[in-house]
């Protein structure tokens, strides 16, 4: 049998449920939605093994956003979605006063679809030096740090081994990591994020898993912020035969399409819009005396 990809907790719980029948319950997997700046907001907790066994995903919480708004362009759709994704993640991050974050933007910034990582990086407002070396001007700011850990092929280093010397180094209280993720459905290419506190493998979107960041191979709580960029292919094959009505095909019959990964023509238009809002909105998350127009004043 054809297992149909994604890395969305949301995406997951619907293939389960699919697969499972409509009358199953879901043990050890809890759902909600609401909304959030007028965005729909999904929120599955993973309360224990069997739900991650069933999910294939780790236990902890994943908030998906999704913001179709920002997509069709509606009026002050940017704002908005910067400030949900800061509340959003602001649920996440359990911080001290005055504690360092680092955020990573992990990727390769030479390759459209995988560039969310990197691109968010040059949105933060880094303020570590500042406040160390002018505490009378900016000890009002929460010292961030930012990275973009490039990749392997390019650095000789695997990411996780640069993030994990950097903190060693700063010893931050928190890592915030940004990749681009697989998604089941084209609906959701480019006008999704997911947030996690379960941590991140990088490279997992396209098939190319590296070393997991988490709070084990850390030693420090990790909240993953992911764009799905991408779409299986075979993945994206099955669902449409599905629809069509010819779902008793044989998947052998997809065999091409193993290892193909499909992206929306207009990438590169939706990865700079992601990135801006991602990394607005993380500086909203932990600067939070500041507004959508003072980060513009600051970062342009």
């Amino acid at each position: 049998m054809l297992k149909r990809r994604t890395d969305l907790a949301a995406e997951a719980a619907q293939l389960w449920q699919e697969e499972a029948g409509t009358t199953t319950r879901l043990e050890g997997v809890r759902a909600r939605d609401s909304a959030r700046e007028g965005f729909r907001v999904t929120t599955v907790q993973i309360v224990n093994e069997e739900g991650a066994r069933a999910l294939g995903k780790p236990e902890g919480t994943y908030v998906t956003l999704e913001l179709d708004g920002l997509l069709r362009r509606e009026e002050g759709a940017f704002p908005r979605a910067a400030r949900a994704l800061a509340t959003e993640l602001s649920g996440l991050l359990e911080l001290p006063d005055g504690a360092l974050v680092l955020v990573v933007g992990l990727g390769n910034r030479a390759i459209t679809p995988d560039r969310v990582g990197p691109r968010t990086a040059e949105h933060i407002i880094v303020t570590r030096h500042l406040v160390e070396r002018s505490p009378e001007h900016f000890g009002s700011f929460r010292p961030v740090s930012a990275l973009a850990a490039g990749v392997l092929g390019t650095t000789g280093m695997e990411s996780g081994e640069l993030i994990a010397a950097v903190v060693e180094r700063l010893r931050p209280a928190c890592v915030v990591a940004v990749d681009a993720l697989a998604s089941r459905s084209v609906k959701r290419v480019g006008r999704t994020i997911q947030l996690s506190d379960t941590g991140i493998v990088p490279g997992s979107g396209v098939g190319n898993a590296r070393k997991a960041l988490n709070r084990e191979t850390l030693g420090i709580p990790v909240i993953a912020v992911g764009v799905p960029t991408v779409v299986d292919a075979a993945t994206l094959a099955c669902d449409l035969l599905a629809e069509a009505g010819k779902g008793d095909f044989e998947p052998e019959a997809l065999g091409g399409a193993q290892g193909l990964i499909v992206t929306p023509r207009d990438v590169d238009a939706q990865v700079e819009d992601l990135a801006k809002v991602i990394g607005y909105g993380i500086d909203l998350a932990l600067q939070p005396g500041l507004t959508v127009e003072d980060i513009d004043l600051l970062v342009s």
